[in-house]
């Protein structure tokens, strides 16, 4: 006899849908501690692979260049198949790709199971959200999506902690791996979860997805990627700077797909609204700049001050800290300081940043674990108040009809950001004197460009928007 679950929707008992919150959550998790892990496991990787620096910025890009990209086409492929199906679709996915990534024999082939790991987590984490919008009742949503931040906010302190912790534990004498064949045990767990727990749904087949478009941002990132990395590792041949001159001009038809396209990926009406471009550009270079920021750290403190990974993690942990501390009294501040708060973030993200380019320029590989402790924790405040508070912020002004464009644009722009910073910033790291001090620099730079901004954004958050 088969067994039918509930149908999602007020009326699924009180129990229940919080074990539905638990299965959403543990994936998030999943995927945000897979995502992090190679910020410390990078040059262990890249070393034993013996794939150089190129491997360690494709292992920072890789995973966020294709969330980024298919992380709309995950959304609408949920609302026209059904959510739990994608989600199933998604972890199995997202764990078969895990296991790849753990016995990849060489650097082509664990930067192939990292982009496949990204794309079935982008057809995973979209669902999520949209089973628990169905699930929960309007007045209780904000108490579960609330559940997210302290949640979120210890992930990105246990992907990098688990990671150090795991290299240096060496289990079974296979040194990085189990970093990602652990996922046979969680993933494992989170598909019987979700096969048990989460409540069908048909879909909508009416629904469209902009194939096209996808495509043509696809070939615009990978060209934009592929052009830098391979440029900054093996010189500027006609072969990188063609693959550049590739990704503009796809980036120029993908723009004019938007405008034509009957069911485009961003809705053409958002970009008319100078307060929503504003943000889209702002998260653009603030995530560009704080994904350079946290892989810059992780690989100076290992390239240049010598420390383990496991000690390399436990040097990180008080910018994760911060993010934890300030995101949830962000929390409490949006609704009445509103882009203020973006701005005192950044002030915080520059404070630290400039502290830190001061103490590496003074002492450079003698700078002690002590010495690092305020400046990363001050940096992790000003990221903290400003994760959030950017797109709620952004999403002040526009249309509750545009919501869901609006939003799924904004993440997969984080993601895409998120590729580009550590492509970017990494090749200033590697292909430069004093490349800690210029990347800092750099990132010190993005970091003002986004105070400039922020007087264009709305005053205040959207109202009760999750």
């Amino acid at each position: 006899m088969t067994t039918v679950s509930p149908p999602a929707g007020p009326q699924t008992t009180g129990r229940r849908r919080w074990a539905v919150l638990a299965v959403v959550l543990f994936a998030s998790i999943l995927d945000l501690l897979d995502a992090t892990i190679t910020n410390i496991a990078a040059p262990t990787i890249a070393a034993d692979l013996h794939g150089g620096d190129a491997l360690v910025q494709w292992l920072g890009a890789g995973y966020a260049l294709a969330m980024g990209v298919l992380l709309v086409v995950g959304g609408r492929l949920g609302d026209k198949y059904g959510r739990r199906r994608l989600f199933l679709t998604g972890i199995t996915g997202f764990t078969l790709m895990s296991i790849g990534c753990g016995l990849a024999f060489d650097p082509t082939s664990v930067v192939v199971f990292r982009l496949l790991q990204g794309a079935f987590g982008a057809l995973l984490i979209p669902q999520g959200f949209g089973i628990l919008g169905a699930v929960f009742p309007r007045d209780e949503i904000g108490k579960a999506f609330g559940v997210f931040v302290p949640a979120l906010g210890l992930s990105a302190i246990s992907g990098p902690v688990l990671a150090g912790f795991l290299i240096n534990a060496d289990l079974f004498g296979l040194g990085w791996r189990p970093m990602f064949l652990i996922n046979i045990v969680l993933g494992g767990l989170a598909i019987g979860m979700a096969v048990r727990l989460l409540p069908r749904d048909t879909g909508d087949r009416t629904v469209t997805v902009d194939g096209p478009g996808s495509g043509l941002l696809a070939v615009t990132m990978l060209g934009l990627l592929y052009g830098l990395i391979d440029g900054s590792s093996h010189g500027w041949t006609i072969a990188p700077i063609l693959s550049l001159i590739l990704g503009v001009v796809f980036f120029g038809l993908f723009c004019r797909r938007q405008r034509t396209a009957p069911n485009p990926l961003i809705e053409p009406s958002l970009l008319k609204n100078r307060g929503f471009t504003s943000g889209l550009i702002l998260g653009l270079v603030f995530y560009a700049a704080v994904s350079g920021l946290l892989f810059i750290l992780s690989l100076f403190v290992q390239d240049v001050l010598r420390h383990t990974p496991g000690q390399a993690s436990l040097d990180l942990a008080p910018i994760a800290a911060g993010i934890i501390v300030a995101s949830i009294a962000a929390h409490n501040l949006l609704a009445r300081l509103g882009r203020t708060l973006i701005m005192i973030g950044l002030a915080l993200v520059l404070a630290g940043t400039a502290s830190l380019l001061i103490l590496v320029h003074a002492q450079g590989a003698a700078l002690t674990t002590w010495a690092l402790i305020v400046p990363v924790f001050v940096s992790g405040l000003g990221l903290g108040a400003c994760f959030g508070s950017v797109y709620q912020v952004t999403l002040g002004d526009i249309d509750p009809k545009e919501s869901g464009s609006a939003s799924g644009s904004l993440s997969a722009v984080q993601q895409l950001a998120n590729s580009i910073g550590a492509a970017a910033i990494t090749t200033v790291y590697f292909h430069s004197s004093h490349g800690t001090e210029r990347s800092l620099a750099v990132v010190t730079a993005l970091a003002l460009a986004c105070c400039a901004l922020v007087r264009l954004l709305p005053r205040k958050a959207q109202s009760n928007h999750h």
